[in-house]
């Protein structure tokens, strides 16, 4: 590693930010990054870095402190002013236009007048940029049909090309294949040493300590303190995030396999724009095991779940739930016979944001004799199983709270609560930990390997390969809607899982 630059290039010292609403996200948060460094910033959900990075980039004004760059006081209104000042962002979501190329792209906003030498010019500087830095790209290739490691490329050449010093790279390898994750890193080292300054955003500690420079951790809006990577490890990184001594860690009794409680036969699925999300997937998931299926999303997992809970159409092939035929059924009845869901898009299929925790907490279940009587609810009873639910899964909330104001973590409690009360035979969870902090992941996985431990089947769907590799029993790797092949655990190494990913089948 270079020797770092004791440099400050940009400053932000005690921000503020107070919402409307009396919300404090931002509590005097000062921290500078340096020229030349990757400068990590952590934080669990709510924690403040987006928002201390939004500031930064000009998105949100602070209610309080100031900015410095090279020590005098900068103020922005907009990400026009940060970009002015030379400060760029590529968000988690990647702000592209997918019907235009990448060169398209890249000169979006820039004032081009319709001059192709103006346009030439600026391909130009993109590809000298790209040559120095190694960064594959097809400047002419339409965005939606580039592999999201080269949309991510796109996006730092649109910056590179607008004279960046800084770059803020929000979640950067969460939608990234293992290779595509490796490459980032090597392209961040060389940014490292053409001098530029890099803030990176992440969850994922392993990452931040094998590119990061220095790591800045923030909690409940509080700069908690700023360390130098090689001084730190997991443990401490943890710990400093969630104020208590705390690693996710997953342990498993051995289990023997039972019964068959989802069969899958050559499935095929269409996406909501009539193409074939999933194509002739077989496969089964039994009591007392985890049945782990891993990829990049936008694979097709989504509508394989869909078309498992029987909330989408399955065009070919047969699902069976506990031996019983249940392709497209509607959802009550696949639920009936002991499916659970944890849905992916939770403030769309899992939770009526509007309604209280109690409410949720029977979505489902309402017209049970144990909640209603006929026509009318059993307010005691439903006000009791919220007192039990939010006890049992430390549900930071009361039954009267509305869902929509908990936080990403007791949200998915809430649903895991509901779900899991119902005594199911099958879980099917899908992507239950993203966006999750270090203590609510623990909680998701922790409650998973409970319900296996039970003798239930689980179907676990998830875009982090750590988590699928932990928790299951049985690995499959989706790509372009196809099994590329199942394994257990053990037998994958993050080469053959990138490969998989990548769409290669490997022996």
């Amino acid at each position: 590693m270079p020797r770092l630059n004791s440099e400050t290039h940009i400053r932000m010292e005690d921000i503020q930010k107070v919402y409307p609403d009396g919300v404090k996200a931002l509590r005097g948060v000062t921290v500078d990054f340096r020229r030349g460094e990757v400068h990590g910033l952590l934080g669990e959900n709510g924690a403040g870095k987006s928002t201390l990075m939004r500031i930064l980039f000009g998105q949100i004004r602070q209610s309080g402190g100031r900015i410095l760059i090279d020590g005098s006081q900068v103020g922005f209104n907009s990400p026009k002013d940060a970009i002015a000042k030379r400060i760029g962002m590529v968000f988690q979501h990647f702000m592209l236009v997918p019907s235009f190329t990448g060169l398209e792209n890249i000169v979006l906003g820039l004032d081009v007048k319709g001059q192709s030498d103006f346009q030439n010019g600026v391909r130009g500087r993109a590809l000298d940029f790209a040559e120095r830095l190694g960064l594959k790209v097809d400047l002419d290739r339409v965005i939606e049909n580039m592999p999201m490691g080269e949309r991510q490329r796109i996006e730092i050449l649109k910056l590179l090309v607008r004279n960046v010093n800084l770059l803020i790279l929000d979640e950067p390898t969460s939608a990234l294949t293992p290779f595509e994750a490796d490459e980032l890193l090597k392209i961040m080292k060389k940014l490292r040493g053409d001098g530029k300054t890099i803030v990176f955003v992440t969850h994922k500690l392993k990452e931040a300590l094998s590119i990061c420079d220095r790591i800045t951790v923030v909690r409940r809006g509080l700069r908690i303190d700023t360390v130098y990577a090689k001084d730190v490890d997991l443990r401490a990184l943890a710990k400093m995030m969630v104020g208590k001594e705390m690693l996710p860690e997953v342990r498993k009794e051995v289990t023997i396999p039972g019964k068959v409680l989802l069969e899958v036969r050559a499935l095929s699925v269409r996406s909501d724009t009539g193409n074939e999300a999933v194509r002739n997937v077989t496969f089964e998931v039994r009591a007392g095991e985890v049945f782990g299926i891993a990829g990049v999303a936008g694979n097709g997992q989504k509508e394989l779940v869909e078309a498992i809970t029987g909330l989408r159409e399955v065009e070919k092939g047969e699902v069976f739930v506990n031996g019983v035929k249940t392709t497209n059924r509607p959802p009550k009845d696949v639920y009936d016979l002991g499916l659970a869901h944890v849905a992916e898009d939770r403030f769309g299929r899992a939770v009526v944001p509007t309604l209280s925790v109690k409410d949720n907490l029977i979505l489902g279940l309402q017209f049970k004799d144990q909640f209603s009587d006929g026509l009318l609810m059993k307010p005691s009873a439903v006000e009791e199983n919220a007192r039990t639910q939010i006890r049992d899964y430390s549900i930071m909330a009361t039954e009267d709270t509305p869902v929509k104001s908990l936080s990403g973590g007791n949200v998915q409690r809430v649903v895991i609560a509901r779900e899991f009360s119902k005594s199911p035979l099958l879980i099917v969870a899908s992507q239950p930990t993203t966006g999750l902090d270090i203590s609510a992941t623990e909680f998701v996985r922790n409650e998973l390997i409970k319900m296996r431990g039970k003798g239930k089947a689980v179907l676990l769907v998830s875009s982090e390969l750590d988590e699928v590799l932990a928790l299951s029993d049985r690995v499959a790797v989706m790509y372009e809607g196809e099994f590329m092949g199942v394994s257990r655990p053990e037998e994958l190494d993050n080469e053959k899982l990138g490969l998989l990913m990548g769409g290669v089948k490997v022996e």
